[in-house]
């Protein structure tokens, strides 16, 4: 079992920035993909931004897009995820996962933090 704490998240204005961070317990091939989804009240989780392990093939949805960068640091088993120019449509709860595949990072991810809050105010 391996077990992803996130750290970071907490209150901004619109058109600040913040970082998250996310500790896998373990290494294994599991958590060799590793990212983040986000949940906002009444809407369901969406995934955010994904990276391999060695910080190669990241990738983004849509919406965060050249504002939000995620990074790894190979040697702590973290993911991070830098947001800037937060809007306050980024409110939300947003959780780290991990995965083996890089399309099941995006899909069904193996193991989920417990979530962390992002609240961006107008």
């Amino acid at each position: 079992q391996v077990q992803l704490v996130e750290s970071g998240g907490g209150l901004v204005q619109a058109g600040g920035s913040l970082s998250l961070s996310c500790t896998a317990s373990r290494s294994t091939s599991s958590t060799y993909f590793m990212g983040w989804y986000r949940q906002a009240p009444g809407k369901e989780r969406e995934f955010v931004a994904a990276i391999s392990r060695d910080g190669g093939g990241a990738v983004y949805a849509d919406s965060v897009k050249g504002r939000f960068i995620v990074y790894t640091d190979n040697a702590k088993n973290t993911v991070y995820l830098q947001m800037n120019s937060l809007k306050p449509e980024d409110t939300a709860v947003y959780y780290c996962a991990a995965a083996i595949t890089s399309s099941w990072i995006r899909t069904a991810p193996n193991y989920w933090g417990q979530g962390t809050q992002v609240t961006v105010s107008s």
